[in-house]
Parts: C-alpha cells; structure tokens; sequence
C-alpha cells in the first residue's frame, strides 16, 4: 500500500491521531509565521538597497519560486519515506536556509539574501506538503474541511506573532537614517550593521527550528505508513486533467499571489500621508492585523463550513475582499487603511477551503494532488512583482486592481464547487 493511501484510511485507523494533531499545528505555526517575516523585510531592504517596488517584490519571487520547484519533489519524498520523515527534513532544510541570512549579511548583497530566501522556502515547500494532507487524514473524512481550517488558524497565529517582533527587530532602527543620503563606506557600514540585525532574528529562527525538527524525528514511528517504492513526479499532472481540480489549483495560484501582493504593500501603503503617515516601525507593526484578521477568520470559518457549503462561504469571502479593495483604493484616511487591513478577515478560510474542494475525492492520490497544489503556490512568485510593475507605473492604490482580478476568479470557483464533488 502507499503511503498516499493514508489519507482514506478510516480516522479510526489511525492511532493517537490527536496527538499528532499537535505536531501539525506546530507545523502550520511555524512556517507561516516565517512566510509573513518577508513583509517585514520588503520595506527593510527596498531601503537599505534603494529599491524599487518591483525589485522589492523579487524578495517573494525568491521565497515563493521554491514551491515551483521543490513541491513535486517533496510529494515523492513523501511518498518515498513518509510523513514524519519527510517534516523532519524540511525542518532541516528551513534551518539551512535560515543560517545562510549570516553569509548573507556579510556580504551586504541582495542577490546573497534572495539565495538564503529561496533554500528556507524549500524547507517550508517541503513541510507545507507534508501537513495538508496529514491534518486532512487525522480525522473523519467528513469534517476534513473544517480541521484543515482548523489548523490554518496555528498558520495565522504565526503570521501575526512574527511580524510584529519582527518589526521591533528588525524595522526598529530603519527611520533613524536615510540610506539615500549614504554613500561609499558609509553606506556600506550602514547596510553591515543593519542586515546583522537581520541575521540574528534568523538564527534566533534556526535554532528554534532545530528542536522542533529534533522532536519530530523522535516521533517518526507513531503514524503508522507504508511507503512506496520509486513513483516518479510527472505522473501527478495527470490529475490537472480533472476540471474541479485544475480550476481549484489555479485559484490557489492566484490566492497565495493576491494574499501575498496585499500583505507585501501594507508597510508602505500605510505610510502614505493620505492614508495613516506612519513611520516604518510603526506601520510593520499594523501587519499583524492583517495576518490576525485571517486568524480570527479561520476559526470562525471552521464552525461556519459545518454549517454552510464551502464554496458558498469560499464565494461570499471573495466578495467580502472585493469590496473591500474597491473601499481602500477609493476613499483616504483611516478609511483607507483599515479597509486594507481587513482584507484579511475574508481571506481566513481560502487557502484551505480551496485545498480541500480541488482534493475532494483523491484518495490514493492525495500526496500527488498537495503536491500540484503547491506548485500553485508560486503564484506568490507571480502576483506581486506584476502588483508591483502597476505601483510603479501609476500609484499603489492602482496596483490593487491585480490582487482584485485574482479574486474575482475565486469568487467564480467557489460558485462552480458549491456542490460536493461527485465520487469516481
């Protein structure tokens, strides 16, 4: 039997499953806290290296294209030597990725940070693969919905912890000095002593890592998995096939994008002196409600989709997020700001409300489709740099529109999926 046929297995079936769940959550806690510190480093080195807003985006190009890459890969490891094995070494190769801000920050480089970015992605693409499908397996099949969303809002936990502390640590020191005035060695001392700054909040990061990959691998025997020889990854596409699941990856793609493009402006949207004038501390630490919003959002989600079709509340959430960018991109003030901010709110439940209707009915498959679905998730990769090249061109109340496109397809998604999949 493969180790994909785990997520049918009856809930019963599997044993100290609760247990388990805790591990799960620590997961979801961990690398989403981690994805939304790059908010807080856009406005960090779009300043220290004078970029522009679409050169700052290439900082989500780096993190996201991981998922491009390593997602498919990660499936067969998956499949290869199993769940809690394969967590271990994502949490590994995070640590990895984490250590290398230390080279980074010595060399002062950009190109030296996007580097250290991309490995800790892999680490998180590697994880991310492993947990969607192993919260969907520790329980009944029928509420699946509900505890995926469940253990998304560890993953908002995450997200509004982390960028606060890291606006403290990071943003703390940025409003003191102007790096445009800088020049030669005084700039380049300024740049040394400010991504040190950085690389210690990431070893602080790493060593955390460290234990929690230490505490996994001591429980790698406790779920109880066969596992596949050979399998190769090109296979996984043929699911692509299927339009629920082809129509549920693309919304994913431009989910993770929209979500991504949104939080990534927040920083400098609310700096704007037509909207709150915030200095840079002060703005990053307003990132948090952001990301708390979707916090709050899943754990009201999650009693919300046992009551109510999830693509009816997936639509009604895209709406909700509609509005709202048509509320920040046309009006001033507090208004404005807070609009933006809410946008979170209705993001809570879809990522993984999309998750579970694009998999309904996978069975076997269920490695093979969290796999293609986080393939999708390079659409982090995508989105922003183009929400940037319209901040650019025009202004950043402009560069909503792409985010406002993107859900406007969800909305579409979640309207076609309203019904549960039929079973093959």
């Amino acid at each position: 039997m493969e180790i994909a046929n785990a997520a049918s297995r009856p809930a019963g079936s599997v044993t100290g499953a609760a247990s388990l769940r805790y591990f799960v959550y620590a997961l979801f806690f961990i690398f989403g806290g981690i994805t939304s510190l790059n908010d807080v480093l856009i406005p960090k080195l779009k300043g220290l290296f004078s970029l522009s807003y679409a050169e700052a985006m290439l900082i989500q190009s780096a993190f996201f294209l991981a998922y491009l890459t390593i997602s498919l890969p990660g499936a067969a490891i998956v499949k290869r030597f199993g769940y809690m094995r394969t967590a271990s070494l994502g949490l590994l190769t995070m640590t990895a990725g984490c250590l290398l801000f230390v080279p980074a920050s010595s060399s002062s480089a950009f190109p030296a940070f996007l580097a250290a970015l991309f490995v800790l992605a892999a680490g998180i693409t590697i994880v991310q693969v492993v947990a969607n499908p192993l919260i969907s397996m520790l329980g009944p099949p029928a509420s699946a919905h509900s505890r995926l969303t469940f253990a998304q809002a560890f993953n908002s936990l995450g997200t509004t912890i982390f960028p606060y502390v890291g606006s403290i640590l990071i943003l703390g020191s940025l409003s003191a000095v102007d790096p445009k005035k800088l020049a030669g060695a005084a700039l380049d001392a300024f740049r040394a002593a400010e991504t040190a700054i950085i690389s210690h909040t990431y070893l602080g990061l790493a060593a955390a890592i460290a234990v929690v990959a230490a505490a996994v691998w001591a429980n790698r025997k406790r779920l109880p998995e066969d596992r596949a020889e050979g399998g190769g990854v090109l296979p996984s596409f043929s699911l692509l096939r299927q339009p629920r699941f082809a129509w549920g990856a693309a919304c994913i793609f431009l989910y993770v994008g929209a979500e991504v493009a949104v939080g990534s402006l927040i920083v400098n949207y609310l700096m704007q002196a037509d909207v709150l004038g915030l200095g840079e501390e002060a703005a990053g630490k307003h990132v948090p409600f952001y990301w708390g919003g979707a916090m709050v959002g899943r754990f009201i989600g999650a009693y919300l989709l046992r009551l109510f079709s999830p693509g009816k509340v997936l639509a009604a959430a895209a709406a909700g997020v509609i509005t709202l960018i048509l509320i920040a991109a046309n009006t001033h003030g507090a208004v404005s700001g807070w609009a933006l901010l809410a946008i979170g709110l209705c993001n809570s439940i879809m990522f993984p409300t999309i998750f579970s209707l694009a998999c309904e009915g996978l069975g076997a498959l269920a490695a093979d489709g969290s796999g293609i679905i986080c393939v999708a998730i390079v659409g982090g990769a995508v989105v922003p740099p183009i929400t940037g090249l319209l901040a650019d061109a025009s202004d950043l109340r402009f560069s909503l529109l792409a985010p406002a496109l993107c859900y406007a397809v969800i909305l579409a998604f979640g309207v076609y999926a309203r019904r549960p999949a039929k079973t093959a």
